[in-house]
């Protein structure tokens, strides 16, 4: 496990804490590292969520499918990324987490998280306010989505998700964590339509991609 210290350094959870003290706290919060094949389930709708939970390689997809088996994409979770955080209070999991690719996952006993030792080690503290400001990137996470979504037709649907995308990398030219169907489920709208979209921008000048790589002109 101590080969992913470098990681979670990296993570939310883990902001302003040094290895050192990561590699100490291991053990004293039940760290458990689990692996998943591309397809397994992490978490099923239905289940109790009770570890912090940070993807250590690989990627994961938040999804929800209705009765008819209509899927819709939450969220992709990348490494060194939080997930699962928003049901720590007990409420049930409401959707599946799945193995996009084959990942690791490390689990953090989440009582241990939430309480500090009788040392009240100053490092424990902050892994606790780094906890609250992971949940609330999760919600704003959420509305930001909210706003992809709401928007009328396929194409400004795609041009709000794609200029937050250049924004984020800081470039016109990015990368995606998702395939065509993917971010089709993830908008919420039709494969062949957004596909049939995707080429119109670009038989129009308004950007370039080949499979999950995009340019914006």
């Amino acid at each position: 496990m101590k080969k992913y210290v470098d990681i979670l350094k990296r993570s939310k959870l883990f902001a302003n804490v040094s290895e050192d003290e990561i590699g100490g706290m291991l053990s004293c919060l039940d760290a458990h590292e689990r692996h998943y094949k591309e397809g397994e389930f992490v978490f099923r709708q239905g289940e109790r969520v009770k570890s912090v939970s940070v993807l250590a390689e690989g990627a994961l997809l938040v999804q929800a499918d209705d009765y008819w088996g209509n899927r819709s994409i939450i969220t992709s979770v990348g490494v060194g990324e939080l997930f699962g955080q928003a049901y720590l209070a007990g409420e049930a999991i409401m959707n599946d987490v799945i193995a996009a690719k084959d990942s690791a996952v490390i689990f953090f006993d989440a009582k241990r998280v939430l309480t500090t030792c009788s040392s009240a080690c100053p490092f424990h503290n902050q892994v606790i306010r780094n906890l609250f400001f992971a949940l609330s990137e999760t919600n704003l996470r959420l509305v930001t989505k909210l706003g992809h979504i709401q928007k009328r037709t396929t194409r400004e649907k795609l041009m709000s998700y794609l200029s937050l995308m250049a924004k984020k990398a800081g470039s016109s030219s990015f990368t995606i964590p998702f395939n065509r169907q993917e971010l089709a489920d993830f908008l919420s709208v039709d494969r062949s339509a957004m596909s049939a979209e995707l080429c119109k921008m670009r038989d129009e000048g308004l950007l370039k991609f080949n499979k999950s790589s995009f340019t914006l002109l």
